[in-house]
């Protein structure tokens, strides 16, 4: 770092005394050396030295007082080539173990790994002119202009403080070409920061961590913590735009572009994803940590420009006192204004309806590709799966939710459920368990079964995940056996599969990734099985009360604290991404909060907190959500119809399927979120719950109500993946039941089973009564039995154990007043009439026809008392 040693320390001193005497109006007053800029929060001061105008002062207010930030910089970075960069990697890369990545059979990834790796990727393509600027000049109330010339360009940048947020500095940087070819501007170095003194570092939905990453693979590929390298990640799967980095000392510097900068990846009549406007990095061109942002990217369509063209791009350089969490409110919040797509969702159809409906897809073989097959015996039932599967030759069959399944079939009562589905359900999963191997024991021999060789397969290959043994074993056990909690096998085989875990855990608590089916021998040696698979030990604990599967449980829980929780390390669940982190990072929280309720460790609840605030950068933020016209297949919609503002990856990173599918619908985290709401008071959990969940009619299929998978199908419903429609069922009932908890206050509440295998945190409900304000109530599901007028009016309906009362919880799922008409039809249970009530406001109603006014995200309760 070049500094100017021409000042002495005692005139600086002098100069800020100076200034802290002088009026607001004079205040910032300019010598011919220096030349600064400030407010009541932040300040900052250049000098003139031999090489230009560098920022020798740079101070955050902290506690009442100011706070000097470590290494100011001020310099600036212009990346220029004549010809295109090439598109093919610089280098190759090997794993930890030795080996290629990612290796011949991950053919998906192999594509995007080679786009991340090329010069660009890198950042090492161009020429790179770092220069500290000629000029500077006050160009208006505190508002200061600085110019340069280099061979190819001149820089003319303005600098500004941010009235309504006193912490950002507005940058405006204007490029004015004198040769053709390819540039690309970053945005001023204004501080680095030490390695030494880091404590956090996050590109939102691409990497994150307690430390830089020497492991490049990991860090790149993972995001267990930040590449060592100055990479560029693309806008397609930041999460938040708004690369930044914590201090020790409590403050985060973060670069926040113009929300107009970043692609819209719908623009106008087409999808445009994998446009790449924008490029993001933890460090600067000189590998130095400090948040960078580049526009636009070397090599893109916007990059080639003639002489005498100029391009002009604005940035917002926040400094905050604060952490990592706090810069990211204020970036979803202050600068892309995630509220207002809050506010602009409204639902064409209840997500009651479309359980309804789904309910009706899921009865009919035909529409949910329902199958039978004989296997060894025994008669197997499971949907067809049509993505791919290794061995598959159209054939493969996989059940997702039990837990949904058997709630479903519960709360309707429906024989098409209870006889036609449900006993071959459970064949599959018993057939699906090894129970002869010594070795997998227990465990399952694979996710999918082929029809045509008769076998279970895993999804990307012969292996054997400990975490697949407590999705598949352990989760789907423990559901069914909440319902059905005398079936003796279903006990045995879950005791079986706990015993397996059990053997297969490391001293240290935590568990191999996989283990090779031919050999016995652990794979994915270069990655660590930071993901809850203890969590299969807390249903054993929750079915089997034996104390061993609590202690093992509370062992893998300590062990993913440490090492993943604290450092912010996580992977995903999906073999055919190789693991890239995923949707399992929001079902750890949920994991870790059950354990807190079984244990009341504190340490487990504040992990759980920590964790779902980590699972916030899954979740777009961007672009900001408007109403303008766009057309979708030739189909009219509003832009806030299909933003993927508000949805969650399947996987993120720089290879998971998020680069050119979008994010997804399944949005599992709802739930989660509502709790985690309840328990922190935090908006962001609610906003981003709802804003998931509400209003999505883009992406469900009119025919089915079963809404798309990935963001860029838009509305063709279920596609290859039946079944999803199971579920999208549960987590649209997590997330029903989690609002009626939370705005009741707890006066309706029910138990929650366990989470659901694979898609993330949201759990199931029905197998016992819940409370509604102190009366014992049975979860219902009957169609037509309440009809809202407006659709935007969400319901929950349950019976008490003698039948006598009906329970109708309505929430309003929009954040303005609804007033409506709901029609009551309680014959459709049993006959007779009766009187209805409001237990919320405790006035009698027309128990025919009632109308009601909510407050937004409001919720009624009602009784139907038969005579």
């Amino acid at each position: 770092m070049i500094r100017n040693r021409t000042s002495s320390a005692y005139v600086r001193r002098g100069l800020w005394l100076l200034v802290g005497l002088l009026p607001a109006s004079v205040a910032w007053a300019q010598s011919a050396k220096s030349i600064a800029l400030g407010n009541e929060q932040i300040r900052l001061r250049w000098w003139a030295g031999a090489s230009g105008y560098q920022l020798a002062e740079l101070s955050v207010r902290q506690a009442r007082q100011w706070k000097p930030v470590a290494n100011p910089s001020g310099e600036f970075t212009l990346l220029y080539t004549a010809s295109k960069p090439a598109a093919e990697p610089e280098r190759t890369f090997t794993d930890n173990t030795g080996q290629a990545f990612p290796g011949e059979a991950y053919h998906y990834q192999r594509d995007q790994w080679r786009q991340t790796t090329n010069s660009v990727g890198l950042n090492t393509a161009g020429t790179a002119y770092h220069f500290f600027p000629q000029e500077a000049s006050q160009s208006g109330p505190n508002r200061i202009r600085f110019r340069h010339e280099t061979e190819v360009a001149t820089i003319v940048s303005d600098w500004s403080i941010d009235a309504k947020h006193p912490s950002d500095l507005l940058v405006s940087q204007t490029v004015t070409v004198k040769k053709p070819g390819f540039y690309s501007s970053a945005s001023p170095t204004v501080a680095t920061v030490a390695e030494t003194d880091m404590r956090w570092a996050a590109v939102p939905g691409y990497c994150q961590g307690d430390a830089i990453q020497r492991d490049f693979v990991r860090a790149y590929a993972y995001g267990q913590g930040v590449p060592d390298l100055p990479v560029i990640y693309r806008e397609r799967c930041a999460s938040t735009l708004c690369p930044m980095v914590s201090t020790k000392s409590g403050q985060t510097l973060a670069v926040i572009p113009d929300p107009s900068l970043g692609r819209d990846p719908w623009a106008v009549d087409k999808i445009t994803q994998e446009d790449w406007n924008i490029g993001l990095s933890h460090k600067n061109r000189r590998s130095q940590l400090s948040p960078t942002l580049y526009f636009p990217v070397l090599g893109e369509p916007k990059s080639e420009r003639k002489a005498g063209e100029v391009f002009t791009y604005s940035v917002r350089i926040s400094l905050l006192d604060g952490d990592w969490y706090k810069m990211l409110n204020h970036a979803v919040y202050d600068v892309f204004r995630f509220g207002e797509s809050v506010a602009l969702r409204q639902n064409r159809q209840s997500l009651t309806d479309r359980i309804h409906q789904m309910h009706q897809y899921l009865t009919n073989p035909k529409t949910s590709l329902w199958n039978v097959e004989e296997f060894e015996g025994k008669k197997i039932g499971a949907q067809s799966y049509l993505g791919g599967v290794v061995g598959s030759n159209k054939d493969a069959m996989k059940n997702s939710d039990y837990g949904a399944m058997w709630m479903l079939a519960g709360a309707t009562q429906d024989p098409l459920l209870t006889q036609n589905v449900l006993p071959y359900a459970l064949n599959f999963k018993l057939a699906q368990q090894e129970t002869n191997d010594d070795f997998f024991k227990g465990a399952v021999e694979g996710q999918y079964y082929l029809a045509k060789s008769k076998k279970f397969v895993e999804e990307w290959g012969p292996v054997v995940e400990p975490i697949g043994l407590t999705y598949y074993t352990m989760l789907d056990i423990g559901n069914m056996l909440l319902f059905e909690p005398d079936n003796a096998d279903l006990k045995t085989r879950l005791r079986l599969g706990a015993d397996r875990l059990l053997v297969w855990q490391k001293p240290a608590g935590n568990w191999a990734v996989a283990y090779d089916k031919a050999t016995d021998q652990e794979v994915f040696l270069d990655i660590p099985d930071v993901r809850p698979t203890f969590y299969g030990l807390i249903v054993a604990y929750r079915l089997l009360r034996d104390e061993k599967y609590l202690r093992a449980a509370r062992k893998g829980a300590d062990w993913f604290l440490t090492n993943a929780v604290d450092k912010g390390h996580f992977l995903g669940v999906c073999g055919d991404a190789r693991y890239a982190p995923d949707f399992a990072t929001g079902q750890a929280a949920q994991a870790l909060l059950d354990l807190y309720d079984l244990t009341k460790d504190q340490r487990y609840k504040d992990a759980a907190i920590r964790t779902a605030r980590l699972y916030t950068t899954s979740i777009y933020t961007h672009p900001i959500v408007s109403q303008a016209a766009k057309q979708v297949n030739g189909t009219s919609r509003q832009d806030w119809e299909i933003t993927q503002s508000g949805l969650s990856f399947e996987h993120g990173g720089i290879f998971g399927s998020a680069n050119r599918h979008g994010p997804i619908q399944l949005a599992s985290h709802a739930g989660l979120f509502v709790r985690m709401y309840g328990l922190t008071k935090e908006p962001i959990f609610a906003d981003m719950a709802r804003s998931a969940a509400i209003g999505r009619h883009a992406f469900v299929d009119d025919k089915t109500s079963v809404a798309s998978y990935y963001w860029n199908t838009m509305n063709r419903g279920a596609g290859p993946y039946p079944h999803h429609a199971w579920w999208q069922i549960g987590w649209i009932t997590d997330y029903l039941m989690a609002e009626a908890e939370l705005r009741s206050g707890g006066k309706v509440s029910f138990p929650r089973g366990f989470v659901t295998p694979k898609v993330g945190p949201h759990q199931t409900y029905g197998f016992a009564p819940g409370q509604i304000y102190g009366q014992p109530a049975s979860l219902l599901i009957r169609d037509e039995l309440v009809t809202p007028a407006d659709p935007n009016i969400d319901y929950i309906t349950a019976v008490s154990p003698d039948q006598k009362k009906l329970f109708v919880v309505l929430l309003n799922s929009r954040a303005q007043a609804t007033t409506t008409t709901v029609r009551l039809q309680p014959a459709g249970i049993r006959t007779g009439t009766g009187r209805l009530k409001s237990l919320t406001s405790q006035k009698n109603l027309d128990a025919q026809r009632a109308s009601l006014t909510l407050p937004p995200f409001g919720i009624d309760v009602w009784q139907f008392d038969w005579q």
